[in-house]
């Protein structure tokens, strides 16, 4: 029997700030990138006592766009560019790094009165060495203005990108596709081979494929073979996982901090820009997070 499943990332746990950790899937040992995707974490599923929250205060970023995406709860984001934009459950927001972008993600003052929850994904997308160093952007789509596609036990939340004939309103810099999947008992998905490399994120509950690999269970990155139609369907109480993928960039790209570039002495620039204080700084921010102390060199992140 043909199998369809490239390889299978486990996500690891890492502390993110404070005592709130992450479950890291990208960049792994295993593989650095998925299409354009070059970072994965999941945030929670965490409950947040009275007065407590998320503060990732100002940090910087080039060469990336970061993608915040909730399940659960809500973040504040705010940025160097002037933007303060709530992010909720269903909603997007897309911020593009380009030649060098600040920016801070908090819990709002509301939800710390009383017991909160968060739960989401914060992805980054490598930007194509074309617009590597564009102007910085900043884009929200609320829930409304992203395409759902509903039937047959499939209820798919459109991100970026196109399936099925339905297109996101999310401006990409390059070929990919980001959808949240929700499936019940034994619902089935279909993939076709459209986009060279695919995989789909498990944040609930386990997948089985029809090729016969068994099943994945919840907090792994099932990475496909290129070129097959995959279909998997849902375990005995559903699923819930995000499919991502799209076209390889043609250059490598190194990876340092928040830094992506396809220059290692770029990268090197950007660290020497936030130790000095040359990025421009964050609307109603006072803090921020300093370089890291420890020097070491960009790793090279293969596409």
């Amino acid at each position: 029997m043909s199998t369809s499943v490239d390889l299978v990332i486990e996500s690891k746990m890492r502390d993110l700030i404070g005592d709130f950790k992450v479950r890291r899937v990208l960049p792994s040992a295993k593989r650095r990138m998925v299409g354009p995707f070059v970072f994965l974490d999941q945030m929670g599923p965490e409950i947040l006592g009275a007065g407590k929250g998320l503060d990732v205060a100002p940090h910087p970023h080039i060469g990336l766009a970061t993608v915040t995406y909730l399940f659960e709860g809500e973040l504040l984001h705010r940025d160097s560019l002037g933007s303060i934009q709530p992010v909720r459950p269903g909603e997007v927001n897309w911020m593009t790094a380009g030649r060098g972008i600040a920016h801070s993600e908090r819990t709002p003052t509301e939800e710390r009165k009383g017991v909160s929850e968060l739960f989401g994904l914060q992805s980054w997308v490598a930007l194509p060495l074309s617009v590597e160093e564009s102007d910085p952007t900043f884009a929200h789509h609320p829930e409304k203005e992203l395409p759902l596609i509903e039937g047959e036990g499939k209820r798919v939340r459109l991100i970026a990108g196109s399936l099925w004939g339905e297109a996101s309103p999310v401006v990409t810099a390059s070929d990919l596709i980001y959808a949240d999947v929700s499936l019940e008992d034994g619902a089935k998905l279909s993939v076709a081979p459209e986009y060279e490399e695919r995989a789909v994120y498990i944040v609930s509950g386990a997948v089985e494929f029809s090729s016969g690999e068994g099943r994945f269970e919840a907090g792994r990155l099932v990475v496909f073979k290129p070129g097959e139609e995959i279909i998997l369907s849902a375990g005995p109480k559903g699923s819930r996982l995000m499919l991502l993928g799209g076209e390889p960039l043609e250059e490598k790209r190194y990876i340092w901090w928040n830094f992506v570039s396809s220059s290692q002495e770029r990268i090197e620039q950007a660290k020497k820009d936030w130790r000095e204080g040359d990025f421009a700084p964050v609307v109603g921010e006072t803090e921020f997070i300093p370089l890291p102390d420890h020097p070491r060199p960009p790793v090279p992140r293969y596409p």
